[in-house]
């Protein structure tokens, strides 16, 4: 009998899961990426800005993916050393690191996802560009390269 109210009281708790709320892509502004300085354009983004301590923190962290044509620039306050991680982030980057006078300085392409390791910009940069893993390549990007932004 002990056996039977053992199994009958022994009841299953359902799992418990934490789902975390889809973030959507917000048009801000556009970026293009021109040849050293010439104004041959290699590519064209519609991009995402990330100033607050907030945004750069959580960059693109919990999202699904991006478009192709989509991006997000980080712009810090000064010209420094940067590192990012892939941590919560769940498609590959290419990381591209950009100084002051806005010509790309360093990049780390397909970034992989969830990775923890730091990815450090080697040298001091004041913007970071985060597009799709593989573009960097595609598009031909090279250090020396120039980038503009507006915003909406």
């Amino acid at each position: 009998m002990a056996t039977i109210l053992l199994v009958c009281s022994c009841k299953e708790e359902p799992k418990k899961t934490i789902a975390t709320e889809s973030i959507d892509f917000t048009h801000e502004g556009d970026l293009t990426i021109f040849l050293n300085t010439t104004d041959t354009i290699k590519g064209q983004f519609n991009i995402e800005f990330a100033e607050t301590d907030y945004e750069t923190q959580t960059g693109l962290m919990y999202r699904k993916g991006m478009d192709k044509d989509q991006g997000m620039l980080f712009i810090f306050p000064d010209q420094r050393m940067h590192s990012f991680y892939m941590k919560n982030t769940e498609f590959p980057l290419d990381i591209i690191y950009i100084k002051e006078d806005l010509k790309i300085a360093s990049f780390q392409e397909n970034a992989q996802p969830l990775n923890e390791t730091g990815l450090s910009s080697q040298v001091p940069i004041k913007y970071v560009l985060e597009i799709n893993g593989g573009l960097a390549q595609e598009l031909g990007l090279s250090i020396g390269d120039s980038i503009s932004f507006s915003r909406k």
